[in-house]
C-alpha cells in the first residue's frame, strides 16, 4: 500500500499540470489567426482568408479604452470573408459604377413618377389660368418639394411662361428641366470624403432611424467603394438589433471585405465603432464604415448615444464622413428625422432610398433646403448593386421623361 501512494500522488500531480497548460494552449492558438499589426506585403490577404482575428485583451494588439467607453467583457471579432464558423460565400466582382447610374437613371423613367408628368401636361395646356398654377402648385407640394421651393419654382415658371408667350411642349420642356435642375442644385459637392490620410484610413459613419435600411445600405456602398479599388473595413456597430452584425458581415464577404463585430449582445457601441477604426488604423485600410443602431429620433438616450460614438471614434481618427439614411416614401416626416440627426451629429450627405415606384422625388429639395446638406446617394431597387451616386442633371432628365 505504501508503495502504490507516490505513484498516485504522481500520477494527480501530473493530470492538475497537464490541467493548468490547457488554456495557456488554446490561448496561443487562438492568437495564431490574429493579423499581426499593419498590413504589409507579407501579411495574409484578408480578401481570400479563412481565419477569424480575435481581438482581445489576450490578443496580440494592446487594446486601450478611451475614456468613457468600457471595454470589459467585450469580444470583438474582425470577420473576413469565409470566416470560420460562417457559410462560404464566392466573393463577387460589384458593377462599375457607371453602369449603375445609367441603370438606375432608366428604372426611375419607368417608375410611376406623376411629379414630371404632371407639371408637363398643366403647362402644355391651352390655357394656363390661376386654376392651372393651383394644379402645379399642389402636384409640387404632393411630390414633397415643400413650401418654400414650391412657391420659388412657381414664381419662376410663372415669369418665363408670360415672357415667352409660348407653350410647345418642347419649350416647356426645356424650361421645367433648367428650372428644376436650379432647385435641385448642381453647385453642391456630392462627392464622398474617402481619400485614405497619411497615416489613417477615412472613417464614415452612417445613421438613420428604424427600418431605413442602414445595414444593407452600407453594404452596398462597400461594394461601391471596392468598385473603385478601395481597401475597405466595416464596423458593426448596431448591437441593438438581433443578426445585425451577421447581416452586415454577410455583405461584406460578398465582395471581400472584413467586417469587425462584437460577439457579446447589447456590446456598448462605441466601443465596437473604436476597435472597428483601430483595426482600420493597424491593417492600413482606406476607408472605415461605421453602421450605428437604427435610433428612433424622439429617444433622446439613444441620440445621446449616438453622439457619444462618434466622439470616441474621434479619440482615434477624425470622422470624415457622416451619412443619413432616409427613406423617400416617408415624405415630409423624413425631412422632420434629418433635423433631429443633425443636430447631433454633423450630417454631410443624404442616401435617399426607395426612390423607384414614388411621386416623392420633391423630398431631395427639401431636405437640401432646409439643411443645406446635399444627396450624395440614391438607391432604386433591392439588388445588391442598385445604389449609385446621385447626378443631379441625370435625375431631373429621368423625372421629366
Amino acid at each position: 500500500m505504501n508503495d502504490i501512494l507516490p505513484i498516485v500522488l504522481s500520477i494527480l500531480a501530473a493530470l492538475v499540470v497537464i490541467g493548468a497548460l490547457i488554456p495557456v494552449l488554446l490561448k496561443t492558438r487562438r492568437n495564431i489567426t490574429r493579423y499581426p499589426g499593419t498590413r504589409d506585403a507579407n501579411d495574409p490577404e484578408i480578401r481570400s482568408g479563412g481565419s477569424t482575428a480575435v481581438a482581445d485583451r489576450d490578443g496580440t494588439i494592446e487594446r486601450k479604452a478611451p475614456e468613457g467607453v468600457d471595454l470589459e467583457g467585450l469580444d470583438t471579432t474582425t470577420v473576413p470573408d469565409n470566416a470560420a464558423g460562417l457559410e462560404t460565400i464566392p466573393v463577387e466582382t460589384p458593377l462599375p459604377v457607371a453602369g449603375r447610374l445609367t441603370r438606375l437613371r432608366e428604372r426611375l423613367v419607368r417608375s410611376n413618377n406623376i411629379m414630371g408628368k404632371g407639371l408637363l401636361a398643366l403647362l402644355s395646356s391651352d390655357r394656363i389660368d390661376e386654376s392651372v398654377w393651383d394644379e402645379v402648385e399642389e402636384t409640387l407640394l404632393l411630390a414633397d418639394l415643400g413650401t418654400e421651393p414650391t412657391m420659388q419654382l412657381v414664381d419662376a415658371l410663372r415669369e418665363r411662361v408670360k415672357v415667352l408667350g409660348t407653350r410647345t411642349p418642347e419649350h416647356v420642356k426645356t424650361m421645367l428641366r433648367e428650372e428644376l435642375i436650379k432647385l435641385v442644385d448642381p453647385t453642391m459637392d456630392r462627392s464622398l470624403n474617402v481619400q485614405r490620410h497619411a497615416e489613417k484610413p477615412a472613417v464614415m459613419m452612417v445613421v438613420g432611424v428604424n427600418g431605413v435600411g442602414k445595414t444593407t445600405t452600407v453594404g452596398k456602398l462597400a461594394r461601391v467603394l471596392v468598385a473603385e479599388d478601395k481597401d475597405v473595413l466595416l464596423g458593426a456597430a448596431d448591437t441593438f438589433r438581433a443578426a445585425a452584425a451577421e447581416q452586415l458581415a454577410t455583405w461584406g464577404q460578398r465582395v471581400g471585405v472584413p467586417t469587425v463585430k462584437s460577439d457579446i449582445d447589447g456590446a456598448d457601441p462605441a466601443s465596437v465603432a473604436y476597435e472597428a477604426v483601430k483595426a482600420g488604423i493597424e491593417q492600413e485600410v482606406d476607408v472605415v464604415m461605421i453602421d450605428t443602431a437604427g435610433r428612433l429620433q424622439n429617444k433622446v438616450g439613444l441620440m445621446d448615444e449616438l453622439g457619444k460614438v462618434k466622439r470616441v471614434v474621434e479619440k482615434l481618427a477624425e470622422v470624415d464622413e457622416v451619412l443619413l439614411v432616409l427613406d423617400a416614401t416617408t415624405g415630409q416626416n423624413g425631412l422632420n428625422q434629418a433635423r433631429v440627426f443633425s443636430e447631433v451629429v454633423n450630417i454631410t450627405g443624404i442616401v435617399l432610398t426607395k426612390l423607384d415606384g414614388t411621386a416623392k422625388g420633391g423630398i431631395v429639395v427639401a431636405i437640401q433646403k432646409t439643411l443645406g446638406v446635399p444627396v450624395k446617394l440614391i438607391g432604386l431597387g433591392e439588388g445588391a448593386d442598385d445604389l449609385a451616386p446621385f447626378d443631379t442633371e441625370g435625375f431631373v432628365d429621368a423625372l421629366l421623361n
